[in-house]
């Protein structure tokens, strides 16, 4: 009897305990809002992925099922690496910084003598199973890797001079010196660094890294004397590379005459027959209306090079109208407004500086994309981060969302601890926002 007693009690703690157990546990802890969007943007990447896969078939081409299910498998894959970078904590991310961001120079480097070239510029190492793009790699690496130098700085980051005197003559005195030294090689660097080596053969990922690095300095706080120095001598740079036709600066030249020369004549008065990407995307645009036409009834697909990759909005457009393609844009929007929140709570200026800093390379690619979409900017080859068909993009942008998945988590946890006492925010500076 005393028996059957202990085991009807037994029986029922544990009833009792496992609700409490179960209120206790969540699968995915961090900022729910971007544990929404990210599922939702895989979803419409399948959606119009296997779309844009009708041209695939042909005699000589991939079935659109056989494109559908290797996309399938990349995003799987990206879901895989979100999951392990989210688990992973800040100040792993700080240590191995400079060891990722040395490796992918160098991959980025042994693509010019090793890779596969495409219109006369080497982007992909050919794995066999899998071509890898190292310039995403370096983008990623970047931005990690410029929140851990950016934090580092943060003692004297108000004072701190980055750019030394133009006067080379200068430059043996103490002061120059000390400004070399303690700004311009350890920050400046690894942007200059990084732009030069992915220039020669995708020159719009090299805009994006400036873009990038730039804005997470000016949010660092570094001297705004600097930054338009640093404006000054890119401007120069860009202007001397353009005009001594170095790397693919003839190739910039077109897109960019090209371009102006498209929108100085209206589009009906130019033949069918030579009608430009930019200008096949205009006219998916147009015909998608507000509704769009249906999912798998787009017509410009079959007329634009890349639809899955350079041009995904303005097919998306194309098939389901403005006010999906405006829900696209806030959700785009709407991860950099995420990053700035997680800016704010957090305590240490290198988790900070790098959730913004990841958000804003997927929000910037996204802008760039759909800029060249509506024929507002030059072509670039940016495709649109986690819904464009392309593996290494794909896996660099998830990589970033877990990482900032990571940071949201580690502040609600209260485990967001700074490494060192001069990378805390003792005054969070949100107007730099």
């Amino acid at each position: 009897m005393k028996q059957r007693e202990r085991k009807i009690n037994k029986t029922e703690r544990t009833e009792q305990e496992i609700p409490s157990i179960l209120s206790k546990v969540r699968l995915l802890h961090g900022d729910r809002v971007l544990w929404v969007i990210i599922p939702i943007l895989m979803v419409i990447s399948i959606l119009v992925v296997y779309s844009s896969g009708v041209k695939y078939d042909t005699p000589t081409g991939n079935s659109t099922s056989a494109n559908l299910w290797k996309h399938t498998i990349v995003i799987i894959i990206a879901l895989v690496c979100l999951l392990i970078a989210y688990r992973f904590n800040a100040k792993t991310y700080r240590r191995l910084a400079p060891i990722a961001y040395l490796a992918s120079l160098v991959l980025t480097v042994a693509v010019y003598f090793i890779g596969d070239s495409t219109n006369g510029a080497a982007r992909w190492i050919d794995f066999g199973f899998f071509m890898l793009q190292p310039s995403e790699l370096l983008k990623l690496a970047t931005v990690i890797f410029m929140a851990r130098q950016l934090a580092m700085k943060q003692k004297n980051i108000t004072s701190q001079r980055l750019v030394p005197s133009f006067n080379p003559m200068k430059w043996r005195e103490p002061a120059q010196k000390r400004i070399w030294m303690e700004g311009t090689l350890p920050v400046l660097l690894p942007v200059a660094l990084s732009c030069i080596i992915i220039l020669p053969a995708h020159t719009s990922s090299a805009l994006l890294v400036f873009i990038i690095s730039f804005m997470m300095m000016f949010i660092a706080r570094v001297r705004w004397q600097d930054l338009l120095k640093i404006l000054a001598v890119v401007a120069a740079a860009a202007t001397l590379f353009v005009a001594v036709g170095a790397g693919r600066s003839t190739t910039i030249r077109n897109r960019i005459g090209t371009f102006f020369t498209d929108n100085s004549m209206p589009l009906g008065e130019k033949p069918l027959n030579q009608l430009t990407d930019p200008e096949h995307a205009i006219i998916a645009i147009h015909d998608g209306g507000i509704i769009g036409v249906g999912a798998g009834q787009s017509v410009m697909r079959a007329k634009i090079t890349h639809p899955e990759s350079d041009y995904m909005f303005a097919f998306f457009v194309e098939e389901y109208g403005i006010v999906m393609a405006l829900f696209l844009l806030a959700i785009y929007a709407w991860i950099f407004v995420r990053a700035i929140n997680i800016f704010k709570r957090s305590e240490w200026i290198f988790a900070g500086l790098l959730a913004v800093g990841l958000a804003s390379l997927v929000t910037v690619q996204a802008l760039l994309h759909i800029l060249v979409s509506v024929d507002s900017f030059p072509e670039t080859g940016q495709n649109l981060p986690l819904v464009s068909h392309g593996g290494t993009s794909m896996l660099c942008t998830a990589v970033a969302l877990g990482i900032i998945l990571a940071i949201s988590r580690q502040i609600e946890e209260g485990s967001l601890i700074p490494t060192d006492r001069g990378e805390k925010f003792d005054t969070p500076t949100p107007e730099n926002l």
